[in-house]
């Protein structure tokens, strides 16, 4: 991990900024023009600070990545999914038609369909209480407690249509969806496994399976169910993004950024996540005007904490002080307990002090007071813990506040 240094007097004061993954050096690129075309914009205001004040607190984070993904449905989306029916289904009765079990199916769907979801479940409950190996019954109960929310009820339910019919799809599919919502990884990814022994080149089971494996924190075997589903379905956004993800898990983020612009040209609009998720491969690779562009529109489309942080650690990097730190301060508006924006607070402050000759105390008790209520909140910062040992009394240069 690389991290970016300042010349300091005496001993380097650091600071936290944010997240997961180090600050990589990229050669740069054309893209980088613009970039730098931007920083050359930047307001006078920014330049009359110092280029690299003898004494500063620095943004030495290691950068934070949000990786922001959608987990699959339980039912396969896409345009290539096979047709619920065929000619030779209509022309043949349907499962258990005739049965005890088949009729209570029937009721089961006319209850649904009457959006009385507890009658269609006992109507379900009734037909496996005749036939337990009843496949139709049981991926329609899985259903019905997956809208519910009952989640492990419908678990259950189809764990037990995937053993019934090991060569199921959607028995298969679903039952990897669930476990998927329940985090249980592991098994969910045996499951997506299964359903593509069924149907190789479903392209649900497909991002299923390597976004199973990208929260699994296995990247690896992510990216190359994550460029299959891509090349399945070329012109999908949310295949476009989330191989970007899989390549930024990756650290390919030149990579990541082709694949970001693609899915936004894709999407009918650009989601948050991609945005967010683009904006930290901009800040990998240290293109921080790109960085800021996008999260500006972030915090215009969907403000939070997290979009708002992150921009006030971009404008930081662009020396745009002021305006950092009135990013950081509106994320500690919107959740005062989120401690990485307090700590760009604190960063930001510390810096107007040490800009001030140490002269500036209310600049230095603000930061005080940020740095205590971060470590109230996360006691394992001991980058912070020094600030604020270094800091929390008043330097000899500092002034005397008036008194009233």
């Amino acid at each position: 991990m690389t991290m970016i240094r300042t010349a300091v007097t005496g001993s380097l004061v650091a600071s936290l900024l944010l997240a997961s993954g180090g600050c990589r050096r990229f050669q740069q690129r054309q893209d980088d023009a613009r970039a730098q075309e931007t920083r050359q914009q930047e307001p006078a205001r920014a330049q009359e600070r110092p280029a690299e004040p003898r004494t500063t607190v620095i943004d030495d984070r290691p950068s934070a990545r949000y990786l922001v993904t959608e987990r699959p449905s339980v039912r396969p989306q896409g345009e290539d999914r096979e047709p619920a029916l065929t000619p030779e289904d209509l022309a043949s009765p349907a499962p258990g038609a005739g049965t005890r079990e088949g009729s209570s199916l029937e009721r089961a769907r006319e209850f649904r369909a009457m959006g009385d979801i507890r009658s269609a479940l006992a109507e379900l409950e009734r037909a496996i209480a005749f036939n337990p190996r009843f496949t139709p019954a049981l991926l329609e109960a899985g259903d019905l407690h997956f809208e519910l929310g009952e989640i492990a009820m419908a678990e259950r339910s189809f764990a037990a249509a995937a053993r019934t019919e090991p060569r199921n799809f959607d028995a298969q599919f679903r039952h990897a969806g669930v476990l998927h919502q329940l985090g249980r990884m592991d098994e969910a990814v045996r499951a997506y496994l299964r359903a593509l022994a069924v149907r190789p080149n479903e392209y649900d089971a497909m991002l299923g399976l390597s976004t199973a494996y990208l929260e699994a924190r296995n990247p690896e075997q992510a990216l190359p169910y994550a460029q299959r589903a891509t090349r399945s379905r070329p012109r999908s956004g949310e295949a476009r993004m989330h191989l970007g993800n899989t390549l930024a898990a990756l650290n390919r983020h030149e990579e990541a950024v082709v694949e970001y612009r693609q899915a936004a040209e894709l999407l009918p609009r650009p989601a948050p996540g991609l945005l967010l998720n683009m904006a930290e491969s901009f800040n990998q690779l240290g293109r921080y005007a790109e960085m800021v562009g996008a999260l500006t529109e972030v915090v215009a489309a969907e403000p939070s904490p997290v979009a708002y942080e992150r921009l006030g650690s971009g404008l930081f990097r662009l020396r745009r002080y002021d305006e950092s730190l009135r990013a950081f301060a509106r994320a500690v508006e919107m959740d005062p307990t989120y401690a990485p924006a307090l700590n760009g607070v604190a960063v930001c402050e510390l810096n107007n002090y040490l800009w001030s000759g140490k002269s500036d105390g209310a600049a230095r008790e603000r930061a005080v007071e940020a740095m205590r209520a971060s470590i109230r909140i996360d006691r394992s910062q001991p980058r912070i813990v020094e600030l604020l040992r270094r800091y929390s009394q008043p330097a000899p240069e500092e002034r005397v506040r008036d008194r009233p």
